[in-house]
């Protein structure tokens, strides 16, 4: 199991948080996610098939790419 912390600066609300955590909870191997608007961080626990970079890649096509 792997545990990737990321930065992403424009998380701003509760909505953004929400849409980040439902894209990323549909990714095969991801077990959870939990973004943080005060932080604007977003912790993701995954396995495989799920990667850092395919976590990065979706972050990136919702409009909240990580730093």
């Amino acid at each position: 199991m792997n545990n990737t912390t990321l930065t992403v600066n424009n998380i701003s609300c509760g909505h953004c948080v929400k849409t980040i955590e439902s894209e990323l909870s549909e990714m095969g191997g991801v077990q959870s996610v939990q973004a943080s608007n005060e932080t604007k961080q977003v912790v993701v626990v995954w396995d495989a098939p799920a990667s850092e970079t395919l976590i990065r890649d979706v972050l990136e096509d919702i409009g909240y790419p990580a730093a």
